[in-house]
């Protein structure tokens, strides 16, 4: 099919050439040669007439044909290799230049006669019997001053000038066939030249429409179709991209279905087993308060799984509208570290909250802040043992810049750009313990984009992660330093 509409393409672009350089050169070479023709004619009539004239000075003074003035005929005829005939005022020629007599005594064409005696040339072809071709003849008055005796006819055959257009035509068609030869490569290569792109373009063309978008058109030129053949490299550039994406989000969402599964079978499981444990009386009494923690922790670890996903798919359909205020962001930071501080405490790790003095307001969402920070806060107590997690905050210009640090076990360089994509869920070591959805960074990077600021992490395996919030202040912010926390 591509060769079908390759070959189509140049086909046409070829027939299409050749057949306007040959009607072009037919047209050229008919028109030069009818020109030609009536210039050889016209230019042969105004010479016969110059002779003919010239033939008249010289006879104009014999008012009767005699044999003098039929050996000025015949000189004539020889120095101007044409004949000469002279008629009288009726018609009837009366001289030849030609020693033979045939001809006198026969009558020129009455219409010839009355033009010439009123003083006229004319253009005449004589066909007399004898004669055995064509002639191309003049007539004029035979005479002097105003009075006419009769005319004088100069004749020359016509074949030199058929000879001669015959040959400027043979001339024209040897050049047309010339011409054919050099359009017919030019327009070979022409056609080439269009068909040969446009056959890569529709050969990549297929291979992207079969999902193969690593395929790329070659095409240096800068004209039309390079144009098209860059915008679909262009194309197929984005549809890899898209396609990379899509299925790199097609994984994350397996992963994230796989951990889903994982996250409410593991409580599922454990409670249904303490609840038919506790259904047959199969503990003790002494037993049951710390089996029913159990059973209610894990619920509660179910609804923050739930409550996550419903977040973020609020958040994704833009369902979330922020009740902005100016918030004191060291009492939200204080609030956030006395709630983990009893956990953190049992991994032997110390929360530190600071902030500089006059530290502005922060323009945000109280309720939204402290969900950004707590799930910072969560992460780093999750990964820290026997360490230190800090909460600091700063004023920048038009910001407030605030940093949860942690001494924990640290993210490796490559799961550092992956941890704010959705459904993503890094394993940095975690035990069972360390349970998680995998949906906390995520949240918080909608809920910083959604109030105008930005997030950024920095870490280092084993010596622990920074992460840096910045969030737009109420008023103007105060002057202060670049320094990173």
């Amino acid at each position: 099919m591509i060769f079908g509409v390759h070959k189509s393409i140049f086909r046409r672009l070829l027939f299409s050439y050749m057949l306007t350089v040959l009607l072009g050169l037919c047209a050229v070479g008919l028109l030069l040669s009818f020109w030609t023709k009536d210039y050889i004619v016209d230019t042969q009539r105004e010479e016969l007439l110059r002779k003919a004239k010239r033939v008249n000075l010289t006879i104009q003074n014999f008012q009767q044909s005699d044999e003098r003035m039929k050996d000025l005929l015949i000189f004539f005829d020889q120095s101007f290799d044409t004949r000469i005939w002279t008629f009288d005022r009726s018609g009837r020629i009366v001289a030849t230049s030609s020693k033979d007599e045939v001809y006198i005594g026969k009558s020129v064409e009455p219409s010839i006669v009355r033009k010439v005696l009123q003083g006229e040339d004319a253009t005449l072809n004589l066909q007399f019997e004898g004669l055995k071709e064509t002639m191309l003849s003049v007539a004029v008055p035979w005479g002097k001053d105003d009075v006419v005796y009769g005319g004088i006819v100069l004749h020359a055959p016509v074949v030199g000038m058929n000879q001669t257009i015959t040959s400027m035509r043979e001339t024209i068609l040897w050049v047309t066939l010339l011409g054919m030869m050099l359009s017919a490569a030019i327009a070979s290569y022409l056609s080439w030249s269009i068909s040969r792109p446009l056959r890569e373009i529709d050969k990549v063309a297929s291979k992207i429409g079969l999902g193969d978008y690593g395929e790329r058109i070659n095409i240096p030129s800068k004209d039309e179709i390079g144009d098209l053949a860059a915008t679909i490299n262009q194309m197929a550039e984005k549809l890899e991209k898209i396609d990379y994406e899509k299925r790199k989000l097609e994984q994350i969402r397996q992963d994230f279905l796989a951990n889903v599964s994982h996250e409410l079978r593991t409580p599922l499981t454990a409670m249904q087993g303490f609840l038919e444990a506790l259904q047959d009386d199969l503990i003790d009494h002494a037993a049951k308060p710390r089996y029913y923690d159990i059973i209610y922790k894990e619920t509660l670890h179910m609804n923050r799984l739930v409550d996550d996903i419903m977040d973020l798919i609020k958040l994704e359909n833009n369902e979330i509208t922020l009740a902005r205020s100016p918030v004191d962001v060291y009492r939200v930071m204080s609030h956030v570290a006395s709630t983990f501080e009893p956990e953190a405490a049992e991994k032997n790790t110390v929360i530190e909250v600071s902030a500089e003095e006059e530290l502005p307001k922060a323009y945000a969402d109280p309720d939204r802040l402290e969900q950004i920070l707590k799930n910072l806060v969560k992460n780093a107590v999750k990964f820290t043992e026997d360490g230190r997690i800090s909460l600091k905050a700063r004023s920048e210009p038009g910001f407030i810049q605030l940093c949860v640090s942690d001494t924990g076990i640290g993210i490796s360089p490559d799961d550092q750009e992956m941890i704010w994509e959705r459904f993503f869920k890094v394993d940095r070591g975690r035990s069972k313990k360390n349970r998680g959805t995998g949906l906390g960074l995520a949240i918080v990077r909608e809920l910083v984009d959604l109030h105008g600021g930005t997030i950024s992490v920095r870490s280092e395996i084993g010596k622990g992660t920074v992460f840096e919030l910045r969030l737009p202040t109420i008023h103007t912010a105060l002057e202060g330093g670049n320094s990173s926390c």
